[in-house]
């Protein structure tokens, strides 16, 4: 799988030097004069990238002599490489992203069971020139709306949660996606565009370690006491029978498990049934710059129900093997317990920035339609409403203020049901809110910054606190920064709070 992967690379980029090589002869026939005069430009190749050494360590392995055991570093030395070729009427880019995690998830990569892309292949697409239209194509991040931190209208690209420590960095958490990207320029301000996404990934989490959310033990600890709970209630399971569903609990639970490794690596959604699609229209009103949107895709977040619990007990007392001296659970279908579902919406949604009074203001409203409009359907979410607010601004000694809100609204709350196992939102609030905060300040001719991130979540009553000190010179950047986790430890945040962490680095760009 690795050489496989490595010559398909080597033949992406083989296209990429090709395109710089023969950019001259490469013409779309609307101007032929043009095309002449393009022929005798010089083709542009690059080549860039970074490289980083960082030291990383979790303050709460080094509390205790035993904790220091398993303590690590983490993978010391990253980087990437950057390839781009640029003709007359067309360019290409690549980017490969060389982080030791990323030649792990390489080397597993299994494309019959996933549709992510492999982390190694950070970016690569063609992009054609034809007078005001651009048309882009192959793996992209692109980003959507107006907001500095992520705001309801980026919804193109999933995000990665499998480590929190880079949530500083929203460009480098963003998952690429294939995708055709299609802009025309309508005016001097103006501009229209559309994009089409061939299948589906949502985001992306740990399933394992210390970065695992919380959310998903819980729901497999409450399928399995459910699973239990009904089969004792359940006339058909006699004593010796429930002895022996107890005693392949633990298997039962580990294949549970798998499943869900599975289904969240994205097996169900690789088709083209999972197609997104969107229009995004933005301009310019006096000083003011606006934009609207359209877009139908799929919730990046998962929702678990367990509606099939009676069926999957029938299947599984059909299937499995009560001999006590060695019993199995046979070929049992999982599906049937638990389905696993990214809700299906329509977006439509407006955006908006202005300076006034020397505040750089943006501002983000969307409403979601869902198919559940009564909202009634436990296994899919509510229509809801999303908007953020945010500005920044220079404030007092130099220091700059960057600030923003972030909210959902959910909508039909009367008709959410109490039991999780058979609401996906039962339990939860109507409300999520989440301040994001940075503070900063720059010194000895802006080659020095001292900065501070806060992302604070007001329902949860928990934040995320990331404070760091960065030294610029020339092509080289160091940095020492720490990661604070703090709060109620049901919250998104505060669950971690054994994750606090220290790290110090330096990258040199080439």
């Amino acid at each position: 799988m690795l050489t496989i992967r490595i010559n398909s690379l080597f033949f992406f980029f083989c296209i990429v030097l090709s395109i710089g090589v023969y950019a001259q002869d490469f013409g779309f026939g609307f101007d032929d004069d043009a095309g002449e005069a393009a022929s005798g430009l010089p083709v542009s190749v690059k080549i860039g990238g970074e490289i980083s050494v960082e030291l990383a360590g979790y303050v709460y392995d080094f509390s205790s002599r035993e904790k220091m055991k398993d303590a690590s570093l983490g993978d010391i030395v990253s980087g990437a490489l950057n390839f781009s070729a640029a003709g007359a009427n067309a360019d290409a880019y690549i980017v490969l992203d060389l982080s030791a995690s990323s030649f792990k998830d390489l080397i597993n990569y299994n494309p019959g069971n996933s549709v992510y892309t492999p982390i190694i292949l950070d970016e690569a697409y063609l992009r054609a020139f034809f007078g005001p239209v651009n048309i882009e194509a192959g793996l992209r991040k692109l980003t959507w709306g107006k907001a500095d931190s992520l705001g309801p209208l980026d919804v193109i690209n999933p995000l990665d949660y499998t480590d929190l420590r880079k949530m500083d960095d929203l460009q480098a958490i963003k998952i690429t996606r294939p995708l055709v990207h299609v802009s025309w320029n309508t005016g001097d301000f103006s501009k229209l565009e559309a994009v089409f996404i061939p299948n589906f990934a949502g985001n992306r989490y740990a399933r394992e370690g210390r970065w695992m959310p919380s959310q998903f033990k819980d729901y497999q600890g409450m399928i399995k006491s459910e699973l239990m709970n009904q089969a004792r209630g359940n006339g058909n399971w006699n004593p010796s029978e429930l002895d022996v569903l107890l005693k392949l609990s633990p298997v039962l639970e580990t294949r549970l498990f798998d499943y869900y490794q599975d289904i969240l690596g994205g097996s169900l959604t690789r088709g083209l049934e999972y197609f997104q699609t969107g229009l995004r229209f933005t301009g310019t009103v006096g000083s003011s710059d606006i934009g609207v949107q359209y877009f139908y895709g799929n919730l990046f977040r998962p929702d678990f129900t367990g509606t099939g619990i009676d069926a999957f007990l029938s299947e599984l007392k059909s299937k499995i093997d009560f001999d006590p001296l060695s019993p199995s659970l046979g070929n049992v279908d999982l599906s049937i317990l638990s389905p696993l579902k990214y809700t299906r919406y329509h977006q439509i949604g407006f955006d908006y920035a202005q300076v006034l009074f020397s505040f750089n203001i943006r501002a983000e409203f969307a409403v979601h339609l869902t198919e559940d409009m009564k909202g009634r359907d436990g296994s899919t979410r509510n229509p809801f409403l999303a908007w953020s607010l945010g500005f920044d601004r220079d404030i007092v000694w130099g220091m700059n203020a960057n600030v923003q809100c972030n909210e959902t609204i959910r909508l039909m709350n009367d008709g959410v049901g109490n039991n999780p196992l058979f609401d996906c939102e039962a339990g939860t609030r109507i409300t999520f809110t989440r301040m994001t905060v940075k503070l900063s300040k720059k010194f000895l001719k802006d080659e020095f910054e001292c900065k501070v991130i806060t992302l604070w979540g007001i329902e949860d009553r928990d934040c995320y606190i990331i404070p760091s000190v960065t030294w610029n010179i020339r092509d080289i950047t160091a940095e020492l920064s720490s990661g604070v986790f703090a709060g109620r430890e049901s919250g998104e945040f505060g669950q971690f709070w054994n994750n606090s962490f220290v790290r110090l680095g330096m990258k040199y760009t080439f």
